[in-house]
């Protein structure tokens, strides 16, 4: 591999630790970790002294985005990575339709940033809140015919790896490392820039539209292939479910009223519901009658805006997840029946299932590797206790060659996982080449890695 190694380490880096331990938990709140000492480099130089300094001390490291994985991805009892400082954009190459940021930078940043140059990002997830290496290392993803996950979009990678080295790697330079460590878990290194493939800015229409169970299963095929971007939710306890296409558009642009943006995405998407949510965890005998009410409230509409601005929206709503992606021809099947399963099973369950769908890619751990998928999200509200919802779908995924998303709630381990990625085995010997030590180990990579 061709390296370039950073000096000797940099006083600033250390100053950059926290002077004491200090709890961490993500967003959900339902994974916490006690770091023996949290760093936030500020350039790359001193991001590889730090990792130098942990491998002296005998610690492990794991960088940590914006807490937004409910699995322990991130948790280490060793040196926590904070990236915070990492934001600096490094080129926009309007002529090579590139984008090279830091580890640390707010999707929503790049976002903004790529409106204001003309660019866009060829595909988003539903939020935007997760930094840049966050996102695309747990393999964050939307939805799309075509267009794949964040980490299916990126051109090369700088990653310091468990010597302190940093290295650059792309298709050209150093191919191995690039095709794991595009979506590497943070288990091969800390990435400290990305270079995003982008394309011309373009805006999308959103057409919006209640739709039954039965309507929106029996049309699954013709409305993933006659949209760009296609997504429903799906009520538990009712036949309702919300479904969006989104298309691009050649304008001219027509965006959601201020009022109705605030109405629709914020007051009844975010206020309305956390109350109807606490209701429905204090009395949950209420949930099957707010599920009938929820599964209408979102009406009709059809807008025009900015791709990411129609991609995206606001959750403040907190919750825990388990989303799991099964071949794209199983997806019908699959949901009728996790349906069967919540209609027999005399649970309550407040949250919509979300299923969207992603075309195979090249990524060795993407969730898409080398099939067309569908994705099928449940969820809990912070609080609820789990009255056996996820153990028993995670059940009907797994017959199905599920794969759980890496940064969601699943008990899968390193021997079911090495049977339905066909490129694992080369992950873990990469893995074994540039961390043999696992300086970037922890509980989770050893769950689903192995040793």
């Amino acid at each position: 591999m061709s390296t370039t190694t950073s000096g000797s380490p940099n006083p600033a880096s250390r100053a950059a630790s926290s002077a004491a331990p200090g709890a961490w938990s993500n967003w959900a709140g339902n994974q916490t970790a006690r770091p023996r000492r949290t760093v936030s480099p500020a350039s790359v130089e001193e991001l590889a002294a730090a990792v130098r300094a942990a491998a002296e001390d005998g610690q492990p490291v794991k960088a940590v985005g914006s807490g937004h994985s409910f699995t322990a991805i991130a948790a280490t009892d060793g040196v926590l990575v904070s990236p915070e400082r990492l934001t600096k954009v490094r080129e926009i190459d309007h002529k090579g339709g590139t984008v090279t940021v830091e580890s640390g930078l707010p999707l929503e940043k790049l976002n903004v940033l790529l409106e204001h140059a003309g660019l866009a990002l060829t595909n988003m997830g539903d939020i935007m809140v997760q930094t840049v290496a966050g996102a695309t290392s747990t393999g964050t993803h939307g939805t799309g015919r075509a267009s794949g996950s964040l980490a299916a979009q990126i051109k090369a990678l700088e990653i310091v790896l468990a010597d302190g080295t940093v290295t650059r790697c792309s298709p050209t330079e150093n191919a191995e490392l690039f095709a794991g460590a595009r979506l590497g878990l943070g288990a091969l290194g800390v990435v400290s820039a990305i270079t995003f493939g982008v394309e011309p800015a373009f805006q999308l229409t959103a057409f919006e539209q209640p739709m039954s169970f039965s309507e929106v299963t029996g049309r699954f095929d013709e409305l993933v292939t006659d949209n760009e971007h296609f997504e429903f939710y799906w009520f538990p306890h009712t036949e309702g479910c919300s479904t969006k296409r989104n298309n691009r558009s050649e304008g001219p642009a027509a965006p959601l009223t201020p009022f109705r943006k605030w109405l629709d995405d914020e007051f009844i998407s975010n206020t309305v519901w956390e109350g109807a949510c606490r209701v429905g965890r204090r009395f949950p005998g209420t949930i099957p009658g707010i599920a009938r009410i929820a599964s209408k409230a979102w009406s009709e509409r059809t807008y025009t805006d900015v791709s990411y601005k129609v991609f995206t929206s606001p959750r403040r709503v907190r919750f825990v997840e388990m989303e799991y992606a099964v071949p794209r021809e199983a997806a019908t099947t699959v949901l009728r029946e996790l349906k069967a399963l919540v209609d027999r099973s005399g649970w309550r369950i407040s949250f919509p299932v979300e299923v969207r769908v992603a075309p195979a890619d090249d990524l060795w751990m993407s969730t898409a590797s080398e099939r067309d998928t569908a994705y099928i999200a449940v969820h809990l509200y912070r609080g609820t206790t789990d009255p056996g919802y996820f153990t028993e779908v995670e059940k009907i995924m797994t017959a199905h060659q599920g794969r759980p998303h890496w940064g969601k709630l699943h008990t899968r381990d390193a021997e079911y996982l090495a049977g339905v990625y066909p490129h694992f085995a080369e992950f873990t010997a990469l893995r074994d080449k540039v961390d043999p030590e696992r300086r970037f180990g922890n509980d989770y990579l050893r769950r689903v890695l192995g040793a």
